[in-house]
């Protein structure tokens, strides 16, 4: 990828996890802020919305290095297993037992007494759904085993860069951590190739001009020996 086009990712991906964190920060969270909006305090509203912006950036960052750590990793586990199918099985399994983690341990760590494993399934099921729509798209776009590292990308990794909020457990954070993840994670893995295609496609351009340019001078040094 070019420079130019990774600047555009990193700034892309930015703009959604601010922009994501930013509205759905008012809306997770509107317990807090709904006073705001009754009482017409554009001031606190606006100030708010750039607070959250702010802590949506961070977020996203967190996803830009989760996803390069993985594709760093995914490339190192194409070499030791040197199977696709093989590698792609263990990531399954690794994202079974990610998905069964949050689900246990959490409760383990956080249920009240006689409280109720559903809403730790389903926000389990949540990451799933999210993986599984994302990791259909991602193979509609090429080979078909690249469906299960969307996957675990979405699964697995995901879950990793939200472990700061899941260790405090505190509701509108994991709720307000999570989504921007979602989408930014999302976007990535859908957009690269795109990013990819691109750049490809600058490098092209940028070959023919200097063929050209590199072409008249070319001539010149054949009519010279000529006359020689």
């Amino acid at each position: 990828m070019t420079s130019r086009n990774w600047v555009r990712l990193f700034f892309t991906t930015l703009a959604w996890g601010g922009i994501t964190t930013g509205v759905l920060g008012f809306i997770i969270r509107w317990s807090e802020f709904q006073d705001y909006f009754i009482h017409f305090k554009i001031g606190s509203i606006v100030s708010t919305f750039i607070w959250l912006i702010g802590v949506g950036l961070i977020f996203s960052v967190i996803s830009q290095v989760g996803y390069f750590a993985y594709l760093t990793i995914h490339q190192f586990g194409l070499g030791i297993f040197r199977s696709a199918t093989l590698w792609n099985g263990v990531q399954l399994v690794l994202t079974i037992f990610a998905l069964f983690d949050l689900i246990y341990f959490r409760f383990e760590k956080f249920a009240k007494p006689n409280e109720s494993l559903v809403p730790y399934i389903a926000l389990a099921i949540f990451i799933l759904i999210a993986g599984l729509i994302v990791a259909y798209f991602k193979s509609q776009q090429g080979k078909r085993t690249t469906f299960i590292p969307a996957l675990f990308f979405m699964v697995v990794v995901t879950i990793l860069e939200w472990i700061p909020v899941l260790r405090v457990n505190e509701k509108s954070w994991v709720y307000l951590m999570l989504f921007p993840l979602v989408i930014c994670n999302a976007y990535q893995i859908l957009m690269l190739p795109k990013y990819l295609k691109r750049s490809e496609e600058e490098r092209a351009i940028l070959n023919e001009k200097k063929n050209k340019s590199n072409a008249p001078t070319t001539a010149k040094k054949s009519n010279n020996k000529k006359k020689k």
